[in-house]
């Protein structure tokens, strides 16, 4: 007992330490955090870094719910950062000179019923907020699964131009900086807008033809020219989003045969010499381009296609496994780079060791070495749910 009881004694001290009201208070009560004021808004910077993208969301079980993740693809940690909301099979610009985000968007007024408003929302790049809006007349902005080029800018990013479906087609101007509605400019039978000349716009057309617009001062069509034949819809059909070479456009057909536009006059004009993006083995039935943003270019003017080596009639919205790699100059195929699972959607940064942005039907976003096709890493499916189109600012 002589042995037992100092030990006994010290244990019931060391217990009376722990358990006394100061130290206990401190584990159950941490100190407190500083005070914060509210809204608490954390600016971006002015000017995105070239590793930054913006990816289209489309947000398939929550349409309406639409949003535009600003992602920077150097930075597997924390990726993310920041949203703008894109409502319901909205489309988006951005135009870093101004520092501004454009979002062509419809609301109802019930939500999903009720009074119909479309409008373009005009945001802050540094804090993503609203700073604007221009209401559109007629109700008629078209809604699909997100294009691109149904909201395209011209007149030096002062104007837009926005398409309409109702069915009947045509595309609204918009002067951005006036906030106002110039006008409307009818266009049967043709889809998609591409920028040409100065102050103008092209649209491919149902019978296989290309048609230019070329708009006045005021917005109005002062000129228009039809191009005849310059696809062969039955059998080459062309994907609607085009890679942008300067003013080149540089379009693949569903069969992968590759043809270059230039939209840098007042007409719109097929380049010589359309051309295969290549072959290969492993085929079943055969490799095809597919996916959704299915064509990019880099600084240099390569081209990269996404492919599917299970293409097929009807698999052009189905992604693909590979990029291939494309030197329109030469006409061939430099580089196939293997991907990690079926990709959408593609995209080159601007950084001085440019990178290719795939997102995968799965909502990740993977990164590789746009030279060598190395993969560098993964983000994960971290910022978006249904990535459908990156755009690099």
């Amino acid at each position: 007992m002589r042995l037992i009881a100092p030990v006994f004694a010290s244990a019931l001290c060391l217990c009376a330490v722990l358990a006394s009201p100061a130290a206990a208070a401190e584990n159950r009560f941490p100190q407190p955090l500083a005070e914060e004021s509210l809204p608490s808004v954390t600016k971006l910077p002015a000017t995105w870094p070239s590793s930054w993208v913006a990816i289209h969301d489309f947000h398939f079980n929550a349409i309406v719910d639409g949003r535009l993740a600003v992602v920077d693809t150097a930075n597997p940690v924390q990726p993310l950062k920041g949203l703008v909301r894109a409502a319901q099979f909205a489309n988006a610009l951005i135009a870093k000179d101004k520092g501004e985000i454009y979002t062509a968007e419809t609301f109802y007024s019930r939500l999903t019923r009720g009074e119909r408003t479309d409008a373009i929302t005009v945001w802050d790049m540094a804090t993503l907020q609203p700073k604007g809006e221009i209401v559109l007349p007629g109700g008629k902005r078209q809604q699909s699964v997100t294009y691109p080029h149904l909201f395209q800018l011209t007149n030096g990013g002062k104007w837009a131009l926005i398409a309409n479906f109702t069915p009947a087609q045509s595309v609204t101007v918009v002067d951005l900086d006036a906030r106002k509605v110039l006008g409307e400019i009818d266009l049967p039978g043709c889809s998609q807008i591409y920028p040409t000349g100065p102050r103008g716009f092209a649209s491919l057309c149902a019978d296989g033809s290309l048609f230019s617009v070329t708009l006045d001062a005021n917005g109005a069509a002062a000129s228009s020219k039809s191009v005849p034949k310059v696809q062969d819809i039955d059998n080459q059909a062309l994907f609607g989003t085009p890679a942008m070479v300067g003013t080149t456009a540089w379009f693949v057909s569903f069969h992968g045969m590759i043809q270059g536009f230039d939209l840098s006059g007042t007409v719109a004009r097929p380049l010589p010499g359309s051309f295969s993006v290549g072959t290969a083995e492993g085929g079943a039935p055969e490799w095809r381009p597919g996916g959704w943003q299915v064509i990019n270019a880099d600084a240099s003017g390569k081209l990269y296609v996404l492919m599917s080596p299970y293409g097929k009639e009807g698999s052009h919205k189905d992604g693909g496994t590979e990029v291939w790699v494309v030197d329109p100059a030469k006409k061939a195929r430099t580089l196939r780079i293997p991907l990690k699972g079926q990709t959408l959607a593609i995209a080159v940064t601007k950084e001085s060791t440019p990178h290719l942005v795939a997102a995968q039907a799965s909502g990740a976003i993977d990164i590789y070495d746009a030279a060598s096709g190395a993969f560098v890493r993964s983000l994960g499916a971290t910022v978006a749910a249904n990535p459908i189109l990156i755009q690099v600012p």
